[in-house]
């Protein structure tokens, strides 16, 4: 028989990922999709030299720029979350 630790005795409770680290961390996995998905047309654009036409680059440019203001905004959620339920895990201190 396994002995209880004392994690598992305050720990039970508590869902791990919480529902906000989901939220956060789903909301990053599709800035991600989106991201590989702008940066193959700018593959496909940058490697087409047919074409002259580069009209769209700065677009696609300017929403990666976006994307990944957006990312760290969910980055910093992701983290506050974890902080959160390292705290009521007893794991972490408040400041």
């Amino acid at each position: 028989m396994r002995k209880s630790t004392s994690c598992e005795k305050i720990c039970k409770g508590i869902e791990v990922p919480t529902d906000d680290e989901v939220e956060a961390l789903n909301a990053m996995k599709t800035l991600k999709i989106r991201v590989r998905e702008i940066k193959h047309k700018i593959s496909e654009i940058s490697s087409d030299k047919k074409r002259g036409d580069r009209s769209g680059l700065s677009m696609l440019e300017r929403d990666l720029s976006l994307l990944k203001k957006k990312w760290d905004r969910w980055e910093e959620k992701r983290k506050k979350a974890t902080r959160e339920r390292m705290i009521l895990l007893g794991h972490e201190e408040e400041e």
